[in-house]
């Protein structure tokens, strides 16, 4: 066994450098990689020994917690994963993306379809409707755009269990802790007994039902509206209504208001007022010239109430003075263009509406990482843009518009390759 060990200062240099290079280039052991398998036996612990506990505290029965894992297993096929022991996802660099014109959102056929199939739904849920207005006090055309939007007035096949959407991303997804929440709260609505875990259905990122309600809000919001003594957002109509309503109330719904309107701002007025925080009576835009597009004036009720303007393209896109109940409809998807959606097919719901009549011009070329410059730019010369993400949001739009007509620019309201070598 000596030879083992033997010096092995008779071999050739070039040979003992060959023989550790050959060696270096062996493969590792792999016990540092684990398998689905391995992850999925994680996860029933984790199922047992960390969430058990926090849920029965919580007050979760036993029975409840055992029905609504049975069966559930890890879904590797949802988005935004990070499984323990496996390399971590790659950074998205979403500055480099385009962020997209605002045209392509507004299709006009899927509207066109919506509104037919939504005037329809008013006529055969008009009764439930005229409740849910005398109740909440939203009208019932806001309540079916939501409800059209969100899931095709419930035709949206939604095959998920939620209890296994909602554990997967709380065990390995990338917002973990707030996934964990959504699933603590989903346990509460299993054992408050108002849905089965057969039927506790949700989108792949643990939306319920009809409205698409994440767990909490459908504990804070889902009401039973048809008096069957459970609040069901799968199946019922007048429960899903209602809920929406709710939901829109307890955020600050304004009764006998409108959402908005599109308006014709004039050349001499700047663009550079709009934004929740610049509100003035509608009197007062009504002053500057700011007329309704469609040439109606404004509601004589609405004159003393507080309107805000809002120029999502600039001045290349349709221009509106909204209200707050625009921001209360961003409370249920944050984004002015969701926003303006549900609006605009309001209308089309309750007085055969069409198309916004200002066009979308041909904006969202740019990188997000350019106009992240730009913004980033404004504020060291004090300006707030609301952050600097690339996205060009009322802050930064605002922003844009003073800052041109300081330089004895016109007020375009919106980023501009024109703007890169300028704003520096």
């Amino acid at each position: 066994m000596r030879g083992l060990s033997m010096p092995h200062h008779g071999v050739p240099r070039r040979l003992r450098i060959f023989a550790f290079a050959a060696t270096a280039l062996l493969p590792l052991p792999s016990y540092a990689a684990p398998s689905k398998a391995d992850v999925e036996t994680q996860f029933e612990s984790w199922v047992q020994k960390d969430l058990w506990p926090e849920a029965k505290a919580g007050g979760i029965s036993e029975k409840t917690f055992q029905a609504a894992f049975s069966g559930v297993t890890l879904n590797w096929n949802l988005p935004d994963l990070a499984p323990p022991g496996f390399p971590p996802p790659k950074e998205q660099k979403q500055t480099q993306a385009e962020f997209s014109s605002p045209g392509p959102y507004f299709n006009e056929d899927r509207l066109q379809r919506l509104a037919v199939t939504g005037r329809g739904f008013a006529a055969q849920y008009g009764s439930t409707l005229k409740r849910i207005e005398k109740t909440y006090g939203v009208p019932g055309s806001i309540v079916l755009a939501i409800w059209g939007r969100e899931t095709g007035f419930g035709a949206a096949k939604i095959p998920n269990s939620a209890v296994e959407v909602l554990a997967t991303k709380a065990f390995m997804s990338t917002r973990k802790e707030m996934f964990r929440t959504e699933l603590v709260a989903a346990l509460h609505i299993l054992d408050g007994g108002d849905v089965t875990p057969a039927d506790f259905k949700g989108s792949s990122a643990g939306a319920l039902g009809q409205p698409q309600f994440m767990p909490t809000s459908y504990l804070k919001y889902a009401v039973d509206f048809d008096g069957d003594g459970h609040r069901n957002i799968w199946t019922s109509v007048p429960d899903t209504l209602a809920s929406i309503a709710n939901f829109l109330v307890k955020k600050g719904w304004q009764r006998d208001r409108h959402w908005g309107f599109e308006v014709s701002i004039p050349e001499a007025v700047s663009c550079a007022q709009e934004g929740p925080d610049l509100a003035k009576p509608l009197s007062h835009w009504a002053s500057l010239g700011i007329d309704r597009i469609s040439g109606k004036g404004f509601p004589s009720a609405e004159m003393k109430a507080q309107g805000m303007m809002l120029v999502p393209a600039g001045r290349d896109g349709p221009e509106f003075i909204v209200t707050p109940n625009f921001y209360v409809i961003k409370e249920y998807n944050n984004s002015d263009l969701y926003a303006l959606y549900i609006g605009n097919l309001a209308d089309r719901i309750a007085s055969n509406g069409g198309a916004f009549e200002g066009r979308w011009g041909d904006v969202g070329k740019m990188l997000r990482s350019d106009v992240a410059a730009m913004q980033k730019a404004l504020e060291r010369q004090g300006y707030d843009v609301g952050g600097s993400d690339g996205l060009p949001g009322y802050k930064t739009r605002r922003s844009i518009g003073q800052w041109q007509a300081k330089n004895g620019m016109k007020p375009t309201c919106f980023p501009e390759a024109t703007m890169k070598g300028k704003l520096k």
